[in-house]
């Protein structure tokens, strides 16, 4: 069983003034429309990612993003079941990015108008299954 640690934005702010690479998985034309701004990040479409993984570093934290968790989720596991092993997923995307106010280029509003209201992410980790092994997400907490 692969465990993917997970982090929300503030910690993965953290990250990013460490040297962690961000990782949007998002597809083109959702980066065209809110992108996150930060110095170090690569867009790999999760629809790219299977052809393109090994663009990616391995030699470098890589925190993978998109819009509300799930995708990069996915991707994290992708990466961790393919010889990754410094890999760490962002909860709750550019939603929670956005409603914390951290660093965007372009309409905050194609997120904010239809995000969920924040709330903390407590509950029970979700199970998901990739390459046939079980991917259980880290417990932890919100901020």
């Amino acid at each position: 069983m692969l465990i993917i640690q997970e982090l929300c934005p503030t910690k993965t702010q953290e990250k990013i003034k460490s040297g962690a690479l961000l990782v949007d998985v998002r597809e083109r034309n959702e980066v065209a429309e809110l992108a996150y701004n930060v110095p170090a990040i690569v867009n790999i479409p999760l629809t790219e990612f299977e052809e393109r993984f090994r663009e990616l570093p391995t030699d470098r934290e890589l925190v993978i993003v998109c819009r509300s968790g799930g995708r990069s989720l996915r991707a994290a596991g992708f990466l961790l079941n393919n010889g990754y092993t410094d890999v760490i997923n962002m909860k709750h995307g550019m939603i929670r990015w956005a409603q914390k106010g951290f660093p965007t280029i372009g309409d905050v509003s194609t997120v904010l108008d239809t995000a969920p209201a924040h709330q903390c992410c407590g509950g029970h980790g979700h199970h998901h299954e990739e390459k046939k092994e079980e991917v259980k997400k880290s417990d932890s907490t919100c901020c």
